[in-house]
This record gives C-alpha cells, structure tokens and sequence, in this order.
C-alpha cells in the first residue's frame, strides 16, 4: 500500500474507512457528493460495505483493492463508494436485503453495483480479484458490467428498478390475537429440534453464541419447568467457555466458532457479544448458583474494562481476528513456544490440559488453547493431583502465557464507540453489579451512561448520535441506538434506583416513539422520521447476532409500563404483538428477544418494594437478596427516602409503602394483592419462598 494515493475517505472518522483511505482507488464516502459524480459522468457506483474486523473484508482489501488493475477499472468506470456497516446499518439493513434476495446468502464485504439513483442491478460479498473457487472475479464482474451498462442500459434500468421494488414489502398489518402462551412453546420444541447435545449450540458449524436464545429458555424453564431448557443453557455456556472461541487468557468471546464444537473461532471480538453472553452468564449464575458462571461474567468484564473501555469510560466495538496479517495469530501458541516460555513441568503440565500437542489442533503446529475434553476435577483425580494445587498451577501459567502475549503485535482495535453497542454493555455491567455485588461495575455503567449523554447527543442534548470517535460525533441514532439505551438505562434504574435513569428512560421512551414509531401499522422503524430518505425504511423484527431494536423495545416499554402503570406504553406493545404476530408466528425461534417481551406481557405481574435506609444492614441484605433472585417477571423497587418525592412521582407502586416505625421493610405484591411487610431478611427470604417469585 503506498501512502502517494490518498482518497475521499482520508478525512472520515471510521476506522473502517481510514483503512482505505490509501487505496489507489478513488474511495468516496457515501453521500451527496459521489451520487452527483455519478449522475454527472453517467457512471454507476460500486458499493463495497464492511467493518474493521472483518477478515474477508481484509482479504479483498489485499487482493483487489490494494491492486492497480483493479483499481483503474473502478476509477476509469464507476464511482467507488465504501461504507462501515457499524455506522449506517441503514445502508447496509437496505443493500443486504438485495443480496440476499439476489444470491440466497449474505455477509461482507457486502459488494454492490447500483444506478447513480441507488438501485441495485448486482449484488454479491467477497469477490477475488480473479474467478476462483466457485467465485466470479472482480476483474470479469467489472469488464461484464461495464459493458452492460453501455450497450444494455434500458435492462439494467429495469433490473435496478425491479430490485428496488422488490424490497417494498408491503405493510404488516396488526393482526388480532396471534401470539400467545402456545407461540413460546413452539420456539422451544423448534429450539430442541435445532440443539447439539454433544457441544450445545444450536444447529451446525458455523455456530453463534446468539445469547438471546438462553435468555429465552431460561424464562421458558421459569415459566414452565422443564429441566430440557434450564440443561440447554447449562450445556451451551459451559461448552463455550471451555472452547477456544473464549480467550483463556485474556478473556472475552470471540464473534463464532467455524465448527461445531467451539473449538476454532473467527478470532475477532466484538462489543456485542460480550456484552449480550456477560448478561447471560449472570442469568444462568442466577438459576443455577453455578460459580463457573459467574466467574465468565466476572472475566469477561474484566476485559471489557480492561481493553475495551475509552479514557471518558465508553466501551469500543470491536478487536480485529488478523495480527500481522494472519487471522489468529495473536492467540495461537505452538507446544515447544509452550515449553520454552512455562518450562518443562509446568509446561508439560499445562499443555496436557489445554489440549497444546506437536501437530496442532488449528493449523499445522498451531494450537488454540481449549478445555473441550477437560475437567479440572476429573483431572486432577485421574492424576492423583490435589485440584486446588492443580488450580493454582493453572492459573500461574495463564498469567505468565498472558504477559508473554501482550508483547506480541495485537490485533487491530476498532475504537468507535457506538451508542447501540453501549447500550447493551451498559445493561450487562448494571445487571452483574446487582447480581454479583459489585459495585464498581455499577459505577462502569454510569460512566459510560453519562458519556452517551455527553457525547452522544446532538445539539439540542435530546437526540442521540450513533457513532463517537475522535472527538467527533455523527449519523443520527438509529432505533437500536434508542432500544438499546432505554434497556440500559432500565438495568442501571434497578440496580442504582436513582431516579435519575428512570427520567432518562422516560425521556428516550418518548423520543424512540416520536421518531420511529409507524403510526399507520405498528412497530419501530430502523430510521428516525428525520433521517435520510433511502430506497425504503426498513423495519427489523428478527433477532440475529444482536437482538432487533423492536424486541428490545418491545420488553423495555413493558417494564416501563409496570414501573411506571402508565398503559400508553402497553397499548404500543400490544399492536407490536398484532403487527408482528405473521413474521413471528411463521418461526419463532428467529424472534427469542421479541418473545421474552411476550413472556414477560402474560406473565403474572409481582412487585417488590424494599423500604428503609440505605445504610440499614437489613435494608442492603434485601436488596442483595432480591437483585440476587432470578425474577424476569418482577419488579424490584426500593423506596430510598433520599428520592421519596421522585419514586412516588414516578411510580405509583412505591407510594405509602414506606419504612414502617424506621425499621427495613419489605413488601412483596403479586397479581394485584400485597402481603403483609416483613422487617427481617429471614422473613423477607421466607416470603420470597412462599411466592412465585422465589422460585
């Protein structure tokens, strides 16, 4: 790559787009500015959309990017635009919709060619410079096309025309009564269907985590009882952690595992990810009282605030699978490296348990360290070794393997910071503060609230921006950037009970339903009403790697709703239910996320009100014990003398449910009728154990 060719992109924020910057290709960014180069030379655009993590993105970026070849053929005959899907996945939502309706798959690099007037005529992903493997090569694709759209102008027109309307779906109507108790149950039989018994999972390689899933049967497990969710769960988490899709050493999941037992991942770390396991790892702890649990959580936030966190306390999106080039690099470890590094006992030792061996277990001589075939416990009694000695050792040789590896080249670090991916650390740092009694990650998430709000607005500090970076913020938020944030902000209100965060939350309640709410049929736009006009405005129900922002919203705007017994935020749900009742009804386990908000919408409601001060010891073991409690369907209230005024102002359940005579108080309602208040935490444990809401 040489620095001489400097682009459109050089004064973008984007890491993504920074990395391009050099290219012999003329890269424009997306907007005005290239669409009128197009109308005005008579050129189509050639799109190319991915992130700064992404291998194959990489890959084509080497191949064909870096290439003069490749390069004079864009520049003489298109307008080359490049896009960060992490920043306008409204763009990208739109374009990927074509490639997957024109070639049956999707993924990135996402590669499109469309009119000046942004209407799509061909569509694929990555594309080496020449045909092979099955694949058609940028070269022939460019030549074919540029000869297409002189001599066949009128068929490309229709083509671009035809896509375009294509993906005007029309409107969802509500529909009365659709999804009810019978759609959860069949999410779970179609989640059966699909689990690996041997590894946990679901479905085959290429396998993700997708945590909503768990979340979802953890609920069903509650709800219902069946052992067969609650083990699903057990299984999964428990296969992940010890596969090499976790870093052993450094902590944190990678995006997926290429095969089915978790043991080779794609090696980038992504914001989400971490965020969405961390939270389900909390939840299982919950269930299970399994320490194993949570410890991951523990260990995944240790990386998040270790790596992962700016200096103003936000969190980055994202760590690149290639170092120096090589995908993995960073992470692998050959057996003699091994040895040489620990010493023979130790490393002998060590590499029996990890599963390091001469001839690899990834590439040829490379190893990935896993626990897949080990249990500590098992181990060390087959071995005769005392578990809490062999513990220890293990734990001495991460640490001395860890230090060794933070003097290798790390992998590239995405770091903007996005509000929507924020959102959901902000909700799993909250939620394992009030888990796992610690309060520093209380502290974590408030920090980074307050950047959002700090940083991540426009200027009339009302509506949110999408992307930080550089001291510069940009794009208009997006519904998940609302979604996510409101989820988060929920998290820090019930583990801090400031009511601060709950005006918060109310404030982006009404804004999230201002700018994207369809007030013909229902349901959440991607888009603000004050955004860019596309080809169309998407609206996204499916939960695939993260959750869609409607079912995130959807489960918000009910705990909203029982917080706050306003019944606006209700009505909203219900015509979601009736909007989306078709799409859900077809498959749901597509739509886990969307349907714990039905979970949550026909469960019984329950309330629980802690009352007292603070610093009451009492007071704190309740409100221990009831942060502790895996309790989806309850809401946890605690009547802070400091806020009275502001809690019975903002919800009605807190007034007059006061400390009686001084003294910790505790009032648990379920279903409309309140118990006597206890004033002891054997009495108020004792009273959690008699509701449904002890379990």
């Amino acid at each position: 790559m040489s620095e001489k060719h400097i682009n459109h992109l050089v004064n973008e924020k984007s890491p993504y787009l920074l990395q391009h910057a050099h290219n012999p290709i003329d890269w424009y960014p997306w907007g005005e500015e290239a669409f009128a180069k197009a109308k005005e030379e008579d050129k189509p655009i050639f799109f190319s959309c991915g992130y700064s993590t992404c291998h194959w993105c990489h890959v084509m970026e080497r191949e064909s990017f870096e290439n003069q070849d490749v390069a004079a053929l864009l520049n003489n005959y298109f307008v080359a635009v490049k896009v960060d899907r992490e920043e306008r996945p409204d763009v990208d939502h739109i374009y990927m919709a074509v490639c997957q309706a024109v070639t049956g798959q999707g993924g990135w690099p996402l590669t499109i060619v469309m009119t000046p007037d942004k209407k799509p005529f061909f569509a694929g992903t990555y594309l080496p410079k020449h045909a092979k493997w099955g694949r058609p090569g940028i070269m022939e694709v460019l030549s074919m096309l540029k000869e297409q759209w002189d001599q066949n102008r009128d068929k490309i027109e229709e083509i671009g025309e035809k896509l375009a309307q294509s993906l005007k779906q029309p409107a969802l109507k509500p529909e009365a009564g659709q999804l009810s108790q019978a759609t959860l149950e069949r999410a779970f039989s179609q989640l059966l269907n699909d689990f690996d018994p041997n590894h946990g999972g679901f479905g085959t390689a290429p396998k993700f985590p997708t945590p909503h899933n768990l979340l979802f049967l953890m609920r069903y497990w509650r709800r219902t009882g069946d052992k067969k969710a609650i083990a699903m769960v057990i299984k999964t988490l428990d296969a992940m952690s010890r596969g090499g899709i976790y870093d052993h050493l450094g902590y944190g999941f990678a995006r997926y595992s290429t095969d089915a037992k978790w043991l080779a991942p794609h090696f980038e770390k992504m914001l989400y990810d971490n965020a969405l396991l961390c939270y389900a790892y909390v939840e299982a702890y919950q269930c299970t009282d399994d320490p194993d649990f949570a410890r991951i959580a523990g260990e995944i936030i240790s990386y998040v605030l270790r790596d992962m966190t700016s200096p103003g306390g936000a969190f980055y999106s994202a760590e690149d699978a290639d170092s120096e080039g090589v995908e993995g690099k960073f992470y692998i470890w050959s057996r003699q490296e091994l040895l040489e590094l620990l010493g023979p006992e130790l490393g002998e030792l060590f590499a029996d348990v990890y599963n390091v061996t001469p001839e690899g277990n990834f590439e040829a001589g490379d190893n990935i360290l896993n626990l897949i075939s080990r249990d500590l416990y098992d181990y060390a009694a087959q071995h005769d070794l005392d578990i809490h000695e062999l513990e220890e050792k293990m734990a001495e040789a991460r640490q001395l393997l860890y230090q060794a590896r933070e003097q290798r080249i790390p992998p590239f670090k995405d770091d903007k910071i996005l509000t929507a991916w924020n959102g959901l650390m902000i909700a799993a740092l909250a939620k394992a503060a009030r888990v796992l009694q610690r309060e520093e990650y209380a502290e974590a998430a408030e920090r980074a609230v307050e950047f959002v709000f700090t940083k991540l607005t426009a200027e009339d500090g009302k509506r949110l921006l999408a992307r930080y970076r550089d001291g510069h913020a940009a794009y208009l938020g997006y519904v998940d950037d609302y979604a996510f944030l409101l989820w988060g902000l929920l998290e820090v209100y019930e583990t801090t009970f400031n009511p601060k965060y709950l005006r918060q939350a109310l404030e982006i309640s009404e804004e999230l339903t201002r700018l994207f709410w369809d007030k013909e049929n229902g349901g959440f736009y991607f888009t603000g009403n004050d955004g860019e006009e596309l080809l169309l405005r998407p609206k996204e129900i499916y939960d695939g790697a993260i959750p869609s922002g409607n079912s995130v919203a959807a489960l918000a705007l009910l705990k909203l709703a029982r917080l706050t017994e306003d019944n606006k935020y209700i009505t909203l749900v219900e015509t979601m239910f009736s909007c989306f009742s078709r799409e859900v009804q077809h498959y749901p386990r597509a739509y886990t996320y969307f349907l714990l908000a039905l979970d949550y919408y026909l469960s019984v409601p329950s309330h629980i009100v802690i009352a007292g001060e603070r610093e009451d010891p009492e007071v704190q073991a309740m409100l221990a014990v009831a942060g502790g409690r895996f309790m989806p369907e309850t809401t946890v209230v605690y009547n802070d003398p400091v806020y009275q005024t502001d809690n019975w102002e903002l919800i009605p359940v807190a007034a007059g449910q006061e400390a009686v005579g001084g003294r910790a108080t505790g009032y648990i309602c379920e279903n409309f009728a309140c118990r006597r208040p206890v004033h002891t935490l054997a009495e108020f444990e004792q009273m959690l154990t008699k509701q449904r809401v002890g379990q």
